[in-house]
């Protein structure tokens, strides 16, 4: 299944010039987001790793059901205030400012081998510092995966940069 063929590309969104890639179709296409999640699935059925940390929101959406398919927990990645109880977080820079995530501070033992997913890759920024808040918890991720690449905007070359491993299923070159 080719599902570059289901994704919706939005022009000029959020700004001009920007060509959004809308994974709302894929999900809204029964046999479409199926196959995504087996796709990943298949990728990491021989992986040796513990949990699956999706990085809010997208990332819950595939990550939930791909932990579940895979008999592995599921650690939410969450914007910072979202969740209850004592917490680590990471902030990591923007276009115009910062951000920042957090994770529960047990939400996973020290050493637990982590597989990070989202929706798309572009920059890089809000994947490496999923990355860097995963390691300062004392985790380790074995890899990030993505539906979506851009790699015109760099970031996997960054992520692979750091030593890190990066998978995704579709590339949209020149975005």
């Amino acid at each position: 299944m080719n599902i570059t063929d289901i994704i919706r590309t939005i022009p000029d969104y959020p700004k001009s010039g920007i060509m959004f890639r809308d994974i709302t179709t894929l999900l809204n296409h029964p046999e479409g987001f199926k196959y995504t999640i087996q796709a990943l699935a298949d990728r990491y059925s021989k992986y040796d790793f513990d949990f699956v940390a999706g990085i809010e929101a997208r990332g819950f959406i595939l990550g939930a059901p791909l932990a579940i398919t895979l008999s592995k927990g599921f650690i939410p990645i969450r914007k910072i205030g979202k969740l209850p109880g004592q917490t680590i977080s990471q902030s990591y820079d923007l276009e115009y400012g910062t951000d920042e995530i957090e994770i529960h501070a047990d939400a996973f033992a020290e050493r637990s081998k982590i597989l990070v997913v989202d929706d798309l890759i572009a920059t890089g920024g809000t994947a490496a510092a999923a990355i860097q808040l995963i390691e300062k918890s004392g985790g380790e991720v074995v890899e990030s995966c993505f539906v979506i690449d851009l790699p015109d905007l760099g970031g996997t070359k960054k992520l692979e940069e750091s030593g890190q491993r990066v998978f995704s299923l579709v590339a949209f070159e020149g975005d």
